[in-house]
């Protein structure tokens, strides 16, 4: 499984533009994706900055949500309203969310030349830590 927090600051005022294709790729996402557990959008405490998480079943699901038709389509332009944005990948904690641990994972069988592009931009990030803290949580 592979889920993800998603960091964005936008250029002053993109807020309304953001939103508005945020909304399409939301849809989109959760009809076309089988691989997809979760996709949300939420704004942040300060102006400009907003939050995504996203699940899905592994690596390979969130590869082919990135390199998917309505993705390239509904994403066009979003460069242009960024001003930072970052992708941290997450572990949940056992007992305190329903997702199954983030895990690495294989990319989907013969990837598109986009997908190797954002598997190279987004590799895998799985913190060793995260498998102690289980570890340690079912030894208690």
């Amino acid at each position: 499984m592979t889920t993800i927090l998603a960091h964005i600051t936008l250029k002053s005022g993109m807020e309304s533009r953001f939103e508005a294709m945020a909304r399409p790729l939301f849809a989109a996402s959760h009809a076309n994706e089988a691989g997809l557990l979760r996709y949300e959008y939420w704004r942040g405490h300060t102006p400009g900055t907003y939050y995504t998480l996203l699940a899905f079943r592994d690596y390979a699901a969130f590869m082919e949500h990135q390199g998917s038709d309505h993705h390239t389509t509904l994403t066009q332009g979003f460069g242009e309203m960024i001003d930072s944005f970052r992708l941290e990948f997450v572990d949940p904690i056992d007992g305190a969310s329903p997702l199954p641990p983030t895990g690495p994972g294989p990319l989907p069988a013969n990837p598109s030349p986009l997908v190797e592009h954002y598997a190279e931009r987004y590799p895998a990030d799985v913190q060793p830590w995260w498998a102690e803290r289980r570890a340690a949580a079912t030894e208690a």
